[in-house]
């Protein structure tokens, strides 16, 4: 069976690092959704990648539960048409769950909130971080408490119609999970690529795109930052920075030091490095895992929210009309595509990174840098347009005039 288009063996292959495994342990064992009395069905499936001579990056080896067993086959893109779709169907149907509860809800929504009410409970309107922050916490909290009661409230959308909703706290489950494996370097876009080994995979937009923006605000936030605080000692006896980032810890990280994230600052740089993360994670971030819900979704085989019947136990079984009868019933399909679309919409006032209409510096200095921020990012813009203008599919998602300050929507 040659799964590699002739490129060689698996072991050949790994030891090049083209072999990459995607892991949905996270999903194993979660309690799923029941809809209109049918029984959902959610699995926590292992897909094997292959990084091809052609830049791509192919699926090649697929098995729907963790275990290995008789009734859990390996599925190839040899087998037949329909066990092949099929296995790829489920895939992208737990990929939703993890992607909307994990991707998005916690790791941009959650964190962005933690983020600011730190911020407005424990920094005074005249500090420096107050003034450099607070932009990026505009519609924050009033998104979250909008998504709390239309999204996954008992009547949500999500708790009524995903594979992982329902009254057995399927998705609550996945976030408790997720939380307890969320880590600093992961939220940190350079760290968490190399941690990934993902360095080297080519037409990978969101890394490339992710990691210049990661570096126009690092570069933006050094320059307001140091002005500031000229010595480390300045930031460690600044008592309202130590107040923010203590809050932090303690509550949107349940003290937990195994996260990585700092408990106090007791450098520049390192005060540095948080500030840029927390402005990325509600900007970029959130347009990453955000904008593009619809132009993927709206096609619902695509990316079902759930799935009415459980996945196969041979090969060879699976037929068109099996395939039909897995995908959710017409009310969930559009339920789910009417969520995706508004979640991707754009505000009609939105406020696009570096644009800051509310002036909160008084000084020259840190309004040169907003000019000088404001500049990166259009150069930055330009060349992202100019390389989508050659692309099939244009990734448009970090393009800064595409990117809000904030989490908004």
């Amino acid at each position: 069976m040659d799964l590699l288009d002739g490129q060689g063996s698996l072991d050949e292959e790994m030891k090049k690092g083209n072999i990459f495994l995607c892991d949905y342990k996270i999903l194993d064992g979660v309690p799923t959704n029941v809809i209109n009395g049918k029984k959902q069905y959610l699995m926590a499936p292992l897909v094997l990648l292959h990084k091809t001579k052609d830049a791509k990056m192919m699926p090649i080896a697929i098995q729907l539960k963790q275990k290995p067993a008789e009734d859990n086959p390996i599925f190839f893109p040899t087998d037949s048409e329909y066990d092949w779709l099929l296995a790829k169907i489920f895939v992208r149907s737990a990929d939703f769950n993890v992607h909307q509860l994990n991707a998005h809800l916690l790791r941009t929504h959650l964190l962005a909130e933690v983020f600011a009410v730190s911020l407005l409970r424990n920094v005074p309107m005249v500090h420096p971080l107050y003034k450099l922050l607070i932009p990026h916490t505009r519609y924050t909290l009033h998104i979250n408490v909008l998504a709390r009661k239309s999204l996954i409230s008992p009547d949500g959308a999500f708790t009524k119609f995903a594979a992982s909703g329902g009254e057995e706290e399927g998705m609550f489950t996945i976030l408790r999970r997720s939380l307890s494996s969320l880590t600093y370097s992961s939220l940190c876009i350079p760290d968490d690529i190399a941690e990934r080994g993902l360095e080297d995979v080519p037409n990978f937009y969101y890394k490339e795109d992710g990691i210049k923006l990661w570096e126009a605000i690092q570069n933006f936030v050094k320059e307001i930052l140091k002005y500031y605080y000229k010595t480390d000692s300045d930031v460690e006896n600044d008592p309202e920075l130590q107040k923010w980032i203590g809050d932090i810890f303690e509550h949107g990280f349940l003290s937990q030091s195994s996260t990585g994230i700092p408990q106090k600052f007791t450098t520049v740089d390192e005060l540095i490095k948080f500030v840029t993360m927390v402005i990325f994670t509600g900007s970029a971030q959130h347009a990453a895992v955000n904008s593009g819900q619809y132009d993927y979704g709206s096609w619902m085989p695509n990316t079902p929210i759930s799935l009415q019947l459980p996945p196969p136990t041979k090969k060879g079984e699976a037929t068109w009309e099996t395939i039909l009868a897995t995908f959710p019933d017409v009310n969930t399909t559009v339920r789910g595509m009417d969520t995706m679309f508004l979640l991707s919409k754009e505000s009609f006032d939105s406020v696009f990174l570096g644009q800051y209409p509310e002036q909160h510096f008084t000084e020259d200095f840190p309004r040169e840098k907003i000019k000088e921020f404001q500049g990166n990012l259009e150069v930055l813009s330009i060349s992202i347009n100019v390389r989508n203008r050659m692309l099939k599919v244009p990734y448009t998602y970090m393009d800064p005039k595409k990117v809000e300050n904030s989490v908004a929507i």
